[in-house]
């Protein structure tokens, strides 16, 4: 009966952790196809080249070694390594916790920091940067698909209102420019998908709080069938 439950347990933790390999290296891949073709400067959220296409990658490499980690734990039945596994989920869950409240807790800062990067970064390609073009570029990208003009209205950009402001074709005589901000477009959209992204958080907190029960459960079935001495 014990070996038959050490199968089983053994055999769902290497599917599942496959699936999340498999699924960390998409990511990976996404994160790295969007730094060689995408670049979004104008959206830096953080310091330095610290942005979206960055996120995915980190993420990918992580999602990608912690479910290998459990995998190869889990087919080699080692003690150390799905210990290694339960503490790495351990140190995550809290980590996405902590994340959660501070965004809850600093929403205000956090607006007020968006709104801030978004202003330099519309500096920035008004021409006060050596890398103007580039940073021109980019907002054409992001207005386009926004559907937006500057950071409050087409006001931002002064005298010269670059063509990927306007809702249609642009006239010389009298042009139709979009009239909803950067800002509040972005606002808009992540108040839209607050509860698909809260369902999200919450739907990986419980399969990593599952992950953990997983390895334990195993950790000890095999210290119990007399494996103990893999370390």
């Amino acid at each position: 009966m014990a070996q038959g439950c050490l199968k089983c347990l053994k055999l769902t933790m290497c599917a599942a952790n496959f699936l999340c390999f498999l699924s960390g290296v998409a990511v990976l891949s996404l994160g790295v196809y969007m730094m060689v073709n995408f670049r979004m400067a104008a959206l830096t959220l953080t310091l330095g080249s610290f942005n979206f296409a960055n996120t995915l990658l980190i993420s990918g490499i992580v999602i990608t070694c912690v479910s290998f980690l459990g995998f190869l734990g889990a087919l080699k039945e080692n003690r150390c390594l799905l210990l290694t596994y339960f503490l790495l989920l351990f140190i995550l869950l809290l980590v996405e916790l902590t994340v959660a409240c501070l965004l809850l807790v600093y929403e205000g800062e956090i607006a007020q920091l968006l709104e801030d990067n978004l202003m330099k970064g519309l500096k920035d390609a008004k021409g006060k940067s050596g890398n103007s073009t580039e940073l021109s570029s980019d907002w054409d990208v992001i207005q386009k698909q926004l559907g937006c003009c500057g950071v409050n209205n087409a006001t931002d950009w002064g005298e010269t209102v670059p063509g990927s402001c306007c809702s249609d074709r642009c006239s010389t005589t009298n042009p139709q420019y979009n009239q909803k901000g950067c800002l509040s477009t972005l606002k808009t959209f992540f108040e839209e998908n607050f509860l698909t992204t809260g369902i999200s958080v919450i739907a990986l907190c419980v399969v990593e709080v599952l992950g953990m029960c997983f390895a334990m459960t195993l950790f000890c079935q095999i210290s119990r069938s007399g494996l103990g001495y893999k370390l």
